[in-house]
């Protein structure tokens, strides 16, 4: 069916009315000769046609607002490239290679803390790569040195570390995290004493509804776990729209604050209410 309604003269032409006496005035609709009104016709039907097609290219040509709902703004950005999650293998057989060479030493003042950096092999990481990302971490002026209480280098040798950066697939972090007593399900991260374990999953895909670029989340969790190394207990949320402590569990969820992967927000130590025993 036609999208224009049906013009009068369509169809059957019906007979002609009788001529009005001359002065009359005429009543109904002023009719046109058919020939006019046919070129009337097609002129409406190209005319519709030319708004319509106006209007598709008007449509096309807008630009799309983007969607923010549901997602929050980092506070801060993350070390190294914005990274884009990829596929990793789930298992793995638990050997490790260990990055070679030493990092310069980092922070202002206070005790030294030496650590490795390895990863477990098959995974398709590089190793020197993960290093460099867990160097630029922890010697940011954001990190743990900002205390001036804290230095941290890399070693390459494992009696010269205090603890050593695993980088492990979720059934082989799984079984790490295990024999220290910890459930991580393959999902999450964890810390044992001398042995922070990340889990590969979680480097290269973060968490859904995190609301920050991945290598926010990848800067948050080296913070995160290395900051139980040195000691930090789990935080809360100080409030909604605040920056989460980096030792709230943002894994889980960020209960209303924004993501944060820094332990020092603005030169200032930046935590929450204790939640020991978590």
């Amino acid at each position: 069916m036609s999208p224009f309604p049906r013009a009068e003269g369509d169809g059957p032409e019906p007979s002609a009315p009788a001529r009005p006496p001359v002065g009359a005035v005429r009543s109904g609709p002023v009719r046109m000769p058919r020939r006019r009104r046919l070129a009337a016709l097609l002129g409406l039907v190209s005319l519709g046609a030319t708004v319509a097609t106006v209007a598709l290219v008007r449509a096309d040509d807008r630009p799309s607002a983007p969607s923010s709902t549901g997602v929050s703004r980092a506070h801060g950005y993350g070390a190294g490239d914005h990274a884009t999650p990829t596929a990793s293998p789930s298992s793995g057989d638990g050997r490790f290679v260990t990055a070679a060479g030493r990092s310069p030493l980092r922070g202002y003042d206070g005790a030294l803390r030496r650590y490795r950096v390895a990863v477990e092999e098959g995974t398709g990481q590089d190793v020197d790569a993960f290093a460099a990302t867990v160097d630029e971490v922890l010697a940011d002026p954001r990190s743990w040195i900002a205390s001036g209480e804290l230095r941290v280098q890399r070693v390459s040798e494992a009696d010269a570390a205090d603890f050593t950066v695993y980088l492990a697939t979720p059934a082989t972090s799984e079984a790490m995290c295990a024999e220290g007593g910890l459930s991580t399900e393959g999902y999450t991260s964890c810390r044992l004493p001398g042995q922070v374990i990340i889990n590969l999953a979680r480097w290269m895909d973060a968490v859904p509804h995190y609301g920050a670029p991945l290598a926010v989340y990848r800067t948050y969790v080296v913070n995160h776990e290395v900051g139980h190394e040195f000691g930090e207990e789990h935080q809360a949320c100080p409030g909604p729209g605040a920056p989460a402590p980096v030792m709230q569990q943002q894994t889980y969820g960020l209960d209303g604050c924004v993501a944060n992967a820094w332990p020092y927000v603005d030169g200032v130590r930046h935590e929450g209410v204790l939640v020991p025993g978590v």
